[in-house]
């Protein structure tokens, strides 16, 4: 059965735009809502921009809010090649030079996070503050007890090439489900949200687009430690955990991060943005607030 709650929300907010932009050799389906400092939401697996659906509003009320499809996944293009960390940052840097950004408050969640530490990384002077949700970076020292059992199942499934996409083609809305079963604690979705979801990620080369982030994740490994060896992240950033991630990423970023603060969802699971939408705008509200760079919340 679909993993679907009984909220009822639209699936495209009222006043958002959804735009095709081309960038970096391939073109991104964008959602674009509200006006002010610019605020990129990077998305993860199983996931497209509406997983930002019961947060934008919020935000457009002070942001520009840029929501992409990224590389492979929803109406963006389902590229060959380049989803590793280093060209995923690429398409994000690109995406807001052809927006006419000039700097950006970046949040990113699951398979996000990587290329928006990367982005932040390589360009401090284009991120103003990162945020960074449920995931890991890399090898990168402090993630060893959420490791201790090895990585969760599905890395592995997924990093094999041609078997996952083989095995699953028919059975997509099956496979989908569990994960936002799973990702909300057995709550469930929006089930506009999670019929969007199943749509995207139909087909043997949707799945092959999506698999190929985890196929990419040797690369994208090699590309954080060559980065964090030539230098630290200077931007304001916030780590929020929940289910089951938990302070693992915080745990990481405390040796390579001048200005960091972490958080941690009680009773939330993996996909935050749709499981506890208010208590991670109470979050991004005072962090993402006009002041100094230096100086992000306590918490």
């Amino acid at each position: 059965m679909p993993i679907a709650s009984p909220l009822s929300s639209d699936l495209q907010p009222r006043g958002v735009e959804l735009r095709r932009v081309a960038v970096n050799g391939v073109e991104l389906n964008v959602a674009l809502h509200g006006e002010g400092p610019a605020v990129l939401l990077l998305h993860g697996f199983p996931h497209t921009w509406q997983l930002w659906t019961r947060v934008m509003g919020s935000l457009a009320e002070r942001h520009r809010v840029i929501a992409p499809d990224m590389r492979g996944a929803g109406e963006s293009t389902h590229a060959a090649d380049g989803y590793d960390a280093g060209t995923l940052a690429c398409d994000a840097e690109a995406l807001l030079e052809a927006l006419g950004v000039p700097s950006a408050d970046v949040v990113g969640i699951d398979a996000g996070t990587p290329p928006a530490f990367l982005l932040a990384m390589r360009r401090p002077d284009l991120v103003r503050r990162l945020v960074v949700m449920e995931s890991l970076l890399g090898g990168l020292p402090g993630a060893e007890e959420f490791l201790a059992q090895g990585a969760p199942w599905w890395f592995g499934f997924h990093a094999v090439p041609g078997l996952a996409e083989t095995v699953l083609t028919g059975h997509e809305a099956r496979y989908v489900d569990w994960f936002l079963g799973a990702g909300t604690l057995g709550e469930g979705v929006d089930p506009a949200v999670r019929d969007a979801f199943v749509r995207a990620y139909t087909g043997a080369d949707a799945l092959r687009c999506a698999f190929s982030y985890y196929r990419a994740l040797p690369t994208s490994s090699e590309q954080i430690a060559e980065c964090v060896a030539g230098g630290r992240l200077t931007v304001p950033t916030m780590a929020v955990g929940a289910r089951p991630v938990g302070r693992a990423l915080e745990r990481q970023l405390g040796s390579v991060a001048d200005h960091l603060v972490g958080h941690v969802i009680e009773d939330c699971g993996h996909i935050i943005p749709l499981h506890r939408p208010e208590a991670l705008l109470r979050l991004l509200g005072p962090f993402l607030a006009p002041g100094p760079q230096g100086s992000p919340p306590r918490g």
